[in-house]
């Protein structure tokens, strides 16, 4: 007995680690050396691994690949068919395995459905990353970027609302500062 869902079309391989309250659907697979945390879901034709972190709260959206070198933080989402890479110059006739570059993918960031993401770049706490963009370099924390390649055009709350120029979210009234990482929350005396 477990205390996780795996449909009985996917595939889960000896040595995957799988948390509480989680759920894999229809024809996903998950393979040896993934460790995946609790209350995550995975849609249909999920493919995970081997050797991948992903934290708690994770929503991977249909038709999603995390290879090896991934990392989720906890509460990320994964639009459908978004796209990680796992090496920069790929070639069929050329074995560049060596030459897989970690991804990390922090807190609470979103990535929209057909997004690329290359190997090698961080996604920043609360980031937004825009329907079909393709991120070659490093996103900052809270950023909204969108377009090939992806550029900052404004800043999100951790509701992933955007914000106006005073930093203040619209829905929750949170208010935020820059910093040389992005944005953070600003302290009540500021």
């Amino acid at each position: 007995m477990t205390d996780y869902f795996v449909h009985p079309s996917a595939i889960v391989d000896d040595g995957a680690e799988i948390g509480a309250r989680s759920k894999i659907w229809h024809f996903s697979h998950v393979l040896a050396g993934v460790v995946i945390g609790s209350d995550c879901v995975f849609g249909q034709n999920v493919m995970v691994g081997p050797d991948v972190s992903i934290g708690d709260g994770c929503k991977v959206q249909n038709n999603v690949s995390l290879y090896k070198g991934v990392t989720l933080e906890d509460d990320v989402f994964c639009g459908p068919s978004c796209v990680f890479t796992n090496v920069a110059t790929p070639r069929a006739f050329v074995n560049r395995k060596d030459e897989f570059a970690a991804t990390l993918v922090r807190r609470g960031a979103s990535i929209g459905a057909n997004a690329t993401i290359i190997c090698g770049v961080s996604v920043g706490r609360y980031a937004l990353i825009g329907a079909g963009a393709v991120v070659t370099h490093d996103v900052l924390d809270h950023a909204l970027v969108l377009g090939v390649p992806a550029q900052r055009v404004g800043w999100v709350s951790r509701s992933g609302d955007r914000l106006p120029d005073d930093l203040v979210c619209p829905r929750t009234g949170e208010r935020y500062r820059e910093t040389e990482q992005g944005l953070a929350l600003a302290q009540p005396d500021e």
